[in-house]
């Protein structure tokens, strides 16, 4: 095992598998990332509204890599261990104009900004926030040519926000491009369910990722393994499937039959037993519903109700 280390900069704001890698790793090794926040290092701490109106839209997310990892090709799954996660004491939150779950009834721009201690923050006093930082964006190429915006999250991963990707951490991704060709960025320290005003805490975030491969394995789009310790309001020590679409209903319905292929082919369920487990059990949550026209659910069921296994066992 190696340990690699990568800046942030240059950062690329793009799903493009043209993109030269930055870094290229063997399975196995770990990499120390340095991520800026969502908005590229435009945003800082003192920075104005006025200003915040005035940043590069184009910038956003501003993710670091490509990471290629040698070996890895269509059909391969690639793990991701998140080991640590970093912030930078501060944060900020936004409400835009035409944006957000409640664009409607919140028109008027506001920026606002987060001190943040340790593992709290009590920037919005009386309000005490659990600080648990984890990327809102890791995800791999894109199998189709050309450059896309990384807003919309799909099978390859991208923007999923989904907030159970913190440290301790297990995020599985099908490969669709020689070397998988990985990147991710937009750090949030702490998150809510739907991210309804847009933004999470954005942080900049140093993160610490492990890389496997699972060479011919199936699979349709995000598995997250959870971690033992979460914050306490998020799902811990779970598989969670993560599904995303442009009906809210569709999403949901596939990420359940998602789970339901899972409890067959992993732990032997009939289709019938393994539906009545997740109507009993599943825990089906919004992830994200603000990355318009496209919504995240995630469907997560806890690890304790099923005996252990390892869902992609070395060959």
């Amino acid at each position: 095992m190696t340990v690699h280390t990568l800046s942030a900069q240059p950062t690329h704001s793009v799903w493009d598998r043209s993109l030269a890698p930055r870094l290229h790793i063997e399975p196995g090794d770990e990499v120390e990332i340095e991520c800026t926040d969502a908005s590229g290092a435009q945003v800082r701490p003192g920075t104005t509204t006025a200003q915040f109106l005035a940043i590069d839209r184009t910038r956003i997310h501003a993710l670091t890599g490509p990471i290629f990892v040698d070996s890895a090709e269509l059909g391969d799954v690639l793990q991701i261990d998140v080991l640590a996660t970093r912030h930078a004491d501060w944060g900020w939150s936004s409400v835009t104009e035409g944006l957000g779950f409640l664009k409607d009834r919140f028109r008027e721009p506001y920026l606002f900004h987060w001190q943040l201690d340790g593992e709290t923050t009590s920037s919005l006093y009386p309000a005490v926030v659990p600080v648990r930082p984890f990327l809102g964006v890791m995800g791999v190429a894109r199998a189709d040519d050309g450059a896309f915006r990384t807003r919309p999250p799909g099978p390859f991963g991208g923007n999923l926000d989904v907030r159970e990707l913190c440290a301790g951490s297990r995020l599985f991704l099908p490969v669709y491009n020689p070397g998988a060709l990985f990147s991710c960025g937009d750090g949030h320290a702490a998150q809510g369910d739907g991210e309804v005003c847009i933004n999470g805490i954005e942080c900049p975030l140093d993160v610490t990722l492990r890389f496997h491969l699972h060479k011919r394995q199936p699979l349709a789009g995000p598995l997250v393994e959870a971690s033992e310790v979460a914050a306490a309001d998020s799902t811990a020590n779970a598989w969670v499937v993560v599904e995303t679409g442009t009906d809210l209903a569709s999403a949901a319905r596939a990420a359940t039959s998602r789970m339901v292929d899972l409890l067959v082919s992993r732990w032997s369920f009939s289709d019938v037993h393994a539906y009545i487990l997740c109507s009993v059990a599943l825990k089906l949550r919004l992830s994200q519903v603000v990355n318009e026209p496209v919504y995240t659910v995630s469907a997560a069921l806890s690890k304790q109700i099923l005996p252990h296994r390892e869902l992609f066992p070395a060959r």
